[in-house]
């Protein structure tokens, strides 16, 4: 049910299909600004139906909704064959083949160029139908046999995931009340394949809605195993709704969770707000010292290796083990030193550098083992002042949690990757950590949480040098270089303590760049 009305699927060419039963005309115009929600430029909807179906009421109502004006005058485009509209993030091409004989006739419109960066609208598409690409969304109106109107939707090529999604979206809402909300997008993170928006009811109440579907499957890379399958990466939804759920049960502030589909991957959950744990000076200490606090309190627990996610399914925290590590520390090789020197390490090097690692990752995966949330940095911690204690600290992020060293999600916090942490800050931090962790557990061995800091914050800052070597070079994303120097700062102490000496001297010697003058041997 979406806005009352009712929703049925049925085979439609093949396609999986997306029927809407419209009662009347404000039904009509209210697929149109759902549909229009979900478009963005370059798309292609084709739109058919017979007389009074309501095709024009419809598209009417779509080149409004882009063009955020309720009272714009949307003329028939019978006789103009082409109508094009500013719209509030791209240009919109209505257009109208009925009069056209032929495909030929689109290249004379120059309708490529006029299309290329605008969403189109084209009715009557069956004329020129060999012009058009094939991923596109398809909607038919016809006429219902006891009054009112149905709406076929189909989606071809990649359409067709995001139509599904769509429907999901639009039955998730309805059952958990926010129908009707406006949806806004939010800056994405690092992720290549999970998004947010923010719905926002008429009274001002927010939620977000999390936009997570099942990851592809990439290509093997090692022993048939794509690299996220060896990195121990979430693979679908049910990761963060395991972690959500364990961390609520211990009393810490994860986003509940108001609804979910968990086959698209869709979450509508708690919106905790945007208050920072940084401002423009950098980390706010006290902050900073509430999340250390939490790490404490978490790590001192006895936490189940396996959790719940709905009715037949559970989710096995997956180990943060050896295979995991290497992988990760590999990406320096993969993408960060191409990047710095221009060419690939020689098969010694890296060979060298994998055993260096292994031998001293060897100490770690004999150590504790707790929750690792992975990802505990300030992009991923949000401040609730109206909440008490620990519960002031808000987690997000964290469907990667694996089973590993509790020094790797202080070193997270404390090297973090996005905003520069100063030495002295750090340094008091890890005190805190130690002295509590001794205070609660006599047996606490602060030495070897001490190498184990900086093996862990090694590790991922080597990691993290080829993430975002990586953003930049696969992903177009270059904004991430601008952090680099901050990690090969945090690299380089981690690379000082005596349990890493073997590893610093291969830095130096096939990284030279990240060694300070200072460092060097006089010549």
């Amino acid at each position: 049910m979406v806005n009352g009305l009712p929703l049925m699927t049925e085979d439609y060419v093949s396609q999986p299909v997306w029927v809407v039963t419209l009662p009347d005309h404000d039904a009509t115009e209210h697929l149109a600004r759902i549909v229009a929600e979900e478009l963005r430029s370059g798309d292609l909807v084709t739109l058919s139906g017979g007389l009074g179906a309501g095709k024009t009421t419809f598209a009417r109502a779509l080149v409004r909704a882009l063009a955020g004006d309720p009272e714009l005058e949307v003329p028939s485009p019978t006789f103009t064959l082409m109508q094009v509209y500013d719209g509030l993030k791209f240009p919109i091409v209505h257009a109208d083949f009925y009069r056209l004989s032929g495909s030929d006739e689109l290249v004379e419109l120059g309708w490529e160029e006029t299309t290329e960066n605008a969403v189109a609208l084209v009715e009557w598409p069956e004329r020129a139908e060999d012009a058009l690409k094939e991923e596109h969304l398809d909607i038919r109106l016809d006429l219902a046999p006891g009054g009112g109107r149905i709406a076929t939707l189909a989606g071809f090529g990649p359409f067709e995931a995001r139509l599904m999604r769509l429907k999901a979206f639009q039955n998730l809402v309805a059952r958990c009340g926010w129908t009707g909300a406006a949806r806004l997008p939010m800056q994405s993170d690092a992720s290549v394949i999970r998004s947010y928006e923010r719905l926002v009811k008429p009274d001002g109440s927010t939620a977000l809605l999390m936009i997570s579907p099942p990851r592809p499957v990439g290509p093997p890379v090692r022993r048939g195993k794509p690299y996220t399958t060896i990195a121990k990466l979430a693979e679908t939804v049910h990761a963060f709704v395991a972690m959500d759920k364990g961390l609520r049960a211990l009393g810490f502030s994860a986003p509940a969770i108001y609804g979910e589909d968990l086959d698209a991957g869709l979450l509508l959950i708690e919106d905790l707000g945007s208050e920072p744990f940084v401002d423009a000076n950098g980390p706010i200490p006290d902050r900073y010292a509430e999340a250390t606090r939490l790490l404490v309190r978490l790590h001192g627990m006895n936490l189940p290796q396996v959790l719940p996610v709905a009715d037949g399914y559970e989710h096995p925290i997956p180990p943060y083990d050896l295979e995991a590590m290497l992988i990760e520390v590999e990406l320096l090789a993969d993408w960060y030193v191409p990047h710095i020197i221009g060419n690939l390490l020689s098969g010694s090097a890296r060979a060298e550098f994998v055993n260096l690692w292994t031998e001293t990752l060897g100490e770690i995966l004999a150590g504790p083992t707790t929750w690792v949330l992975r990802d505990y940095h300030s992009p991923n911690l949000i401040w609730l002042p109206e909440r008490e204690g620990l519960a002031r600290v808000g987690l997000i992020d964290f469907q990667d949690a694996v089973l590993g060293s509790p020094a790797y999600d202080v070193a997270s916090l404390l090297q973090d990757a996005r905003v520069t942490v100063p030495a002295d800050l750090e340094l008091r931090l890890i005190g805190l950590y130690a002295r509590e962790r001794r205070a609660a557990d006599p047996y606490f061995d602060v030495a070897s949480f001490a190498r184990a800091y900086a093996i862990m914050g090694a590790q991922r800052a080597t990691k993290i040098l080829g993430i975002f070597a990586r953003l930049d070079r696969r992903d177009a994303k270059p904004h991430y270089l601008r952090h680099l120097p901050r990690i090969e700062t945090y690299l380089m102490r981690n690379l000082a303590h005596p349990a890493l000496s073997r590893l610093k001297v291969w830095y130096e010697t096939y990284l030279p760049r990240l060694i300070p003058l200072d460092d060097h041997p006089s010549q």
